[in-house]
């Protein structure tokens, strides 16, 4: 794992609060996910950052050592960031957002939802040109959203962490939906016939995913050690690639639930939902896209819906989730958006 900012503003946070439980409060994340990234950034430094001792945490001689580091990178990154976005501003009417521009500058991570938008806004927009960036950093398509490179970032967040947010230029953020996060399994995996299946019976297998630069990797190792196990192997691959371990049986894979049925593999909810996936629209509000934001968040909705429509494995569990009040509340009834 390389170090990156994220890393070092995770690190801070630590240490400003004293302690993992205030510093998880801060961030927005559970304590168990926080517990898990920083295992993992200490595996990367090569020791240990902090000492856990009863009243709270306290930086080693190492953690005193990338903390004066972070607490001079992260202020020139965060001005340096400013200024970029003040030159792009000061562009003007011919600067990067443009004054009225007619066109929808779209940013995505992989998935079916980006498609399904596009497909939307080219129906109910057809003089308007429609363009497309993919990328598997939802960082970099929030900050090209805040710089005016892009009109709109789609991009996704693990559980109740917050948006990506880039240091200036806030952007405006709108939930679009909640999903579950799936398994995909080889047709031919012992457990395929499952209605769901428990984390845990997991445990032995290999795992596939596509990378990204949120807490999505920290969540998952959380939920993995509180069903009693850490994964053996994850491999970090493209899409196709991740569906052809799954295919050819070399792993098993997690994947948002609207993800569409596949020859060679099925999709399975795991019980209890220990990992949920929240779709986000954000742009700047300042940018002449925020006029257009609620037409655009609706056809984003509705996308999303055909999407779930199209998976057989999520409409069989929205199905049983509508009978099953208690089981939905199970997910704070987050649901309720695409029922």
């Amino acid at each position: 794992m390389d170090l990156e900012l994220r890393h070092l503003r995770t690190i801070r946070a630590i240490a400003d609060a004293g302690s993992l439980t205030k510093a998880a409060t801060e961030l927005g994340l559970a304590q168990p996910a926080l517990s898990a990234q920083l295992r993992r950034i200490e595996r990367s430094l090569g020791g240990a950052l902090f000492e856990r001792g009863r009243g709270g945490v306290r930086a080693t001689a190492l953690g005193e050592l990338v903390l004066d580091r972070a607490r001079v990178v992260l202020p020139a990154v965060g001005e340096l960031q400013r200024e970029a976005v003040r030159f792009a501003r000061a562009a003007g009417a011919g600067g990067p957002w443009g004054a009225g521009r007619p066109a929808f500058r779209l940013g995505g991570t992989h998935g079916p939802l980006l498609g399904g938008l596009v497909d939307r806004l080219a129906a109910a927009e057809p003089g308007a040109p429609v363009t497309t960036r993919t990328s598997w950093s939802e960082r970099e398509l929030a900050a090209a959203a805040a710089e005016g490179r892009l009109d709109y970032a789609l991009v996704g967040a693990c559980g109740e962490s917050a948006p990506p947010d880039p240091a200036a230029g806030r952007l405006a953020w709108t939930e679009v939906a909640r999903d579950p996060v799936f398994v995909m399994l080889a047709a031919g995996h012992p457990l395929a016939a499952r209605a769901e299946i428990e984390l845990a019976e997991l445990a032995a297998e290999a795992w596939t995913d596509v990378p990204g630069d949120g807490c999505f990797g920290d969540c998952f190792a959380a939920a993995c050690l509180r069903a009693g196990f850490t994964p053996a192997c994850v491999y970090e691959a493209d899409t196709a690639s991740c569906v052809h371990l799954v295919q050819v049986g070399r792993a098993v894979g997690l994947c948002r639930a609207t993800f569409p049925a596949t020859p060679g593999m099925v999709t399975r909810p795991l019980t209890g939902t220990p990992l949920v996936w929240r779709h986000l629209l954000g742009w700047h509000p300042e940018a002449p896209a925020a006029a257009r934001s609620p037409a655009v968040v609706a056809h984003a909705r509705a996308a999303h819906r055909e999407a779930a429509a199209r998976s057989p494995s999520y409409t069989r569990w929205l199905a049983a989730r509508r009978t099953a009040p208690a089981a939905r509340d199970a997910i704070h009834n987050a649901m309720e958006r695409v029922n």
